[in-house]
């Protein structure tokens, strides 16, 4: 039945995208929207026979529009797309709790529960820009696997067993290992952070959110 919507809104030239029922008309003033959101409701109540939701019906500038999970920006080069920002605040508090550390889990298990949810959520949103957004997303998450990794050698000796594994010299696994229990803090060490670095948890299996959505981006804009 909708369909007759979008056959309605080509013929009278409107600027639109509808999912489901989730519709977005654009035009260029405040006075046409408001001619728009009444010609359009009535349409669909008079001729479709359908109840409009009114609490959810609302006239509101690009900036400030939310529309299945995205926001928008104006560049110098026209309108972009990206996760709005509440998107965005719910993927980071779910990539929190898969990496709280009173989890008790493998560390493969939990990196192929964060793959899943990463590979989701930027395959959703590959089309939007948001190269900074999960940048900064990929140094936190690399930050909090670091934590882990370092809160689970516990002892000094596994410490230093784990930091020369990994090519760091003896005398400054030495003087790391026993650094102690400040996971937040060691974790952001340039020492840590060149051993236990984005190289070596690729190897352990982890989704570079950065490099992925780099991929997926370029595929769905060629």
């Amino acid at each position: 039945m909708l369909n007759e919507l979008d056959k309605e809104l080509e013929k009278r030239g409107l600027r639109f995208v509808r999912y489901a029922d989730d519709c977005v008309i654009t035009v260029g003033s405040e006075a046409a929207a408001k001619r728009v959101m009444y010609s359009v409701s009535r349409f669909i109540e008079k001729r479709l026979g359908l109840k409009v939701n009114m609490t959810k019906t609302k006239i509101t500038r690009p900036r400030e529009l939310k529309y299945l999970g995205f926001g928008f920006w104006k560049s110098s080069d026209g309108w972009k797309s990206r996760p709005h920002q509440d998107s965005v605040r719910r993927f980071k508090f779910k990539l929190k709790k898969l990496t709280q550390r009173k989890w008790s889990i493998d560390l493969t298990r939990r990196i192929e529960q964060l793959n899943l949810s990463i590979r989701g959520w930027i395959n959703y949103f590959s089309l939007g820009n948001m190269k900074s957004i999960v940048a900064s997303i990929d140094e936190r998450l690399r930050t909090r696997l670091r934590v882990i990794i370092w809160k689970q050698w516990k002892k000094k000796s596994r410490r230093l067993w784990g930091l020369l594994k990994l090519g760091v010299p003896k005398w400054i696994a030495d003087k790391v290992s026993g650094w102690g229990d400040h996971y937040q803090l060691v974790a952001q060490k340039s020492v840590l952070k060149r051993a236990i670095s984005k190289p070596v948890l690729e190897k352990r299996g982890l989704v570079s959110c950065l490099d992925y959505y780099l991929e997926r981006h370029a595929l769905k804009v060629s």
